[in-house]
């Protein structure tokens, strides 16, 4: 992933909704979570929720299923670990050792 789709990912999870949706779908697992599911459990309005899935898609964190008239929502694991990673491989890399 370049910068700008790091970037993207982190605004969309700054939003305190979004977040929660997002913490839903991951904790859901592989199999993802009903869209109903995330709205009863959420208590969000459908159209706000469908706004929210819609930057949470777009940003490359979520994916869609659709089983019937169902629609689920599926974490995109390997973007989470890259965004993961792309902050945690940065840790220290300036620090300076002491010298004896």
């Amino acid at each position: 992933m370049d910068i700008e789709a790091i970037a993207k990912a982190l605004k969309e999870l700054g939003h305190p909704t979004r977040l929660l949706i997002y913490k839903s779908v991951v904790r859901a697992g592989y199999q993802g979570i009903a869209v109903g599911g995330l709205q009863q459990k959420l208590s969000i309005p459908g159209s706000t929720l469908s706004h929210h899935i819609s930057s949470l898609v777009s940003a490359g964190l979520i994916s869609q299923r659709r089983e019937g008239r169902t629609l689920f929502c599926i974490a995109e694991y390997d973007t989470l670990q890259t965004v993961i990673g792309f902050l945690q491989d940065e840790c220290c890399a300036d620090e300076q050792t002491p010298t004896a």
